[in-house]
Parts: structure tokens; sequence; C-alpha cells
């Protein structure tokens, strides 16, 4: 059934990310046109801004508790991240972890493509260049290329969150990956699906290739209570009460060189988290007995607390001032219809933001060829 907690949880996220959309992003897409590396740089921080909410509602409004353990992070390195995709919701419960262990600015999602159609979170989520997939990797590999070349050439710093198990785990797939074991002589798995490694084999070569890529930072999430499997769960009011997560950093010097030597070292990796997993859910559910990480929080607790604080003031009050605007005055209300418009049309005409700031990055990128060659 329904709750309020559920519904005020969702329609904080949504409310929030759809006059951020409007009001906070809109504004700079002009940018794009002028300049994609300022554009990348200013949006990544504006949209790091809402990524704190779902942090601030969990925590304060919810009570749950994150419990880091393992090597943590190097704040500001560039890195991927891969991640057990326990329920639809692990992406967005990162968030709380990287909080206090790195910057939200620095993390792109792959993520499927039908996400980017719902307004507001799809909207920013275009904005904020996240890689959208289609599950098909012969349609995939090309977009994949372009995006992880942007991010080179930028020379942003990248922390690229990307499941190798391609869905979460549900009876469904898990009987689906148990056949696959099957058919391969693998073993089959409870906690975790079988990874999937020609998408991750591909990011490490070519972020490696591209000077992009510091270390890899392997996370193991488990929820000993109350696992929203869906955003209908949330919606039920069925928040967890504890997160944990585990996490284990390899530096790029410490990986495989071959492509087969990759795809088996992921497969190990998985191994480990099967493992991992069983000892935490059949034990005293907890990864470490010390509930602490190795490496200590880049960001104290009361800093995390201010963090939360302000954010839940901030977007609670930002969400009730668009109301307010856009009752009091005409001008506001026909600038929220055209981007409204705005952001549709250039979805179905262009196919998305992040497809156009790919775009204008080539053109200024042939422009300086050009203008090298004839100095």
């Amino acid at each position: 059934m329904v709750s309020w907690k559920g519904i005020y949880f969702v329609l904080a996220l949504f409310l929030g990310s759809f006059f951020g959309s409007i009001f906070m992003l809109a504004p700079l897409l002009p940018l794009m046109c002028v300049s994609p590396a300022w554009y990348r740089w200013i949006t990544d921080r504006v949209v790091a801004t809402w990524l704190t909410l779902p942090v601030a509602l969990l925590e304060m409004v919810f009570g749950a508790k994150v419990i880091i353990t393992g090597d943590g992070f190097i704040p500001g390195e560039r890195s991927i991240i891969i991640m057990n995709h326990r329920t639809r919701m692990d992406w967005m419960f990162l968030w709380n972890c990287l909080l206090r262990y790195s910057y939200l600015r620095l993390e792109k999602i792959c993520l499927k493509s039908s996400l980017k159609c719902v307004p507001g979170f799809g909207w920013a989520m275009q904005v904020a260049a996240f890689i959208f997939i289609q599950r098909r990797w012969e349609e995939d590999k090309n977009h994949f290329e372009n995006m992880l070349d942007y991010f080179c050439d930028i020379h942003e710093p990248l922390q690229l969150l990307f499941f190798p198990e391609g869905t979460d785990l549900t009876d469904f797939t898990k009987a689906r990956s148990n056949e696959f074991a099957e058919k391969n002589g693998l073993q089959k798995y409870e906690y975790v699906l079988h990874p999937r490694t020609t998408g991750f084999t591909f990011i490490v070569e070519h972020l490696r290739d591209g000077n992009n890529l510091d270390a890899i930072h392997d996370i193991t999430v488990a929820y000993p209570q109350n696992i929203p499997q869906t955003e209908k769960h949330l919606l039920n009011g069925n928040f967890p009460n504890e997160i944990h997560f585990h996490v284990q950093r390899y530096p790029v010097k410490a990986l495989p060189t071959s492509r087969e030597e990759l795809q088996l070292w992921c497969q190990k990796r998985w191994e480990e988290k099967e493992e991992r997993l069983r000892l935490f859910y059949q034990g005293k559910k907890y990864f470490d007995a010390t509930g602490r990480s190795k490496i200590p929080p880049c960001k104290s607790e009361f800093r995390v607390m201010v963090v939360k604080c302000v954010s839940l003031l901030y977007w609670t009050s930002f969400t009730l001032a668009a109301f307010v605007l856009l009752y009091l005055y005409t001008f506001v209300r026909w600038y929220f219809v055209i981007v409204v418009l705005i952001f549709v049309i250039q979805q179905k005409s262009f196919g998305g933001l992040e497809l156009m700031e790919l775009a204008c990055h080539r053109f200024f990128s042939k422009q300086n060829l050009r203008n090298s060659k004839r100095s």
C-alpha cells in the first residue's frame, strides 16, 4: 500500500529534478554552443547539488544508516565503479557512499536509454551526460566510444558507475543467470548474477588508453533488512534500514593488460562477491566487524550533516519558490512552457542533450584543428 513517506520521497525528488532542470539547468544550455568544456564543468556542479537530496532524505528523514568498509576512495581520482545490482535503486543509494568518500560531481552512470524520456529526472541525466545504453552491444559500442573519447578530451575527472550484471537481481534474472552458468559449466550464483564482461573490458581499455583512469573501485552492496527492489517499494515506504558498502580499490597498474585476462579478472571479482554476500546474509550481516573503512572519508560526519541539512532546506525552499513564481508571474509561466517544449523537441529531434553536447564538442574540435593548421 502506498505510504505518505513514499509519496513524499518520490514527489520531493521529482519536483526537485523537474524544476531544477527548468530553472537551474535550462539557462545554462546556450553555454554548450560556446564552450562544451565549460558547460560540462558548470553543469556537473549544479547537478551534484541535487544528488545530495536523496542522501539527505534517506538518512535524515527516513533514518537509513550507511556503513562503508574496505579500501574506501582516494578523493578525486578517476575510476570505474563496478557494483552488484541488487535492486533497481542501487545507483541512487551509492550517492550516500560517494558523498563521504568522493565528489558527487565526478560520477557518471551507465543506464538504460528509456530513462532519458522521464521528465525531470531524464532531462537532468541528459544534462549530466550520463551514458544511456540500449543493452545491445552492437548499438551501444559507438556511443560508448564517443562518450568516453569526449571525457578524455575535456580532461574532466570521471568516476563511471557500471553494472556488469546488466540488470538487477530478481527470481527471473537469477534463473536466466543460472541457465547461462549451466550451459557454460560455471558456478550457479545465489546472491549475484554472472557479469557481462564485454562492456567492462571495453571501458577499461578505452579509458586506460586515453590516460583517464587511475583505479577500479569494486563495490559490494547489501541490505540487511527492507530491500527496496523497485520504485514501487519506495512508494510503499519500504526504505532500507541499513545500506552496507564494501569497497575494494584496484590501481590501474595492477590490472591485467589483455582483454581475455580482464574478462577473467571481472569474473573472479563476482566469485568473491558471491562468497562475501553469502557470509553477509547467512552470518551477522556485516562485511567487516569494525564497521569502518581502511581509508577515512574525505568529509567529516559533521560536514556531511551540514551538507544534508542545507540540501533539505534549499530544495524544499526552491520547490516552493518555483510554485509561487509560476502562480504570480505570467512571463514565468511562458518561460516554463517554452523550456518544457525545448526539452521534449530536442529529444525527439536530436536524441538527447548529451548527443547535442557531443556534436558541439566535435564542431569546436574541428575548428581548433583548422585554426592550428592555418597558424
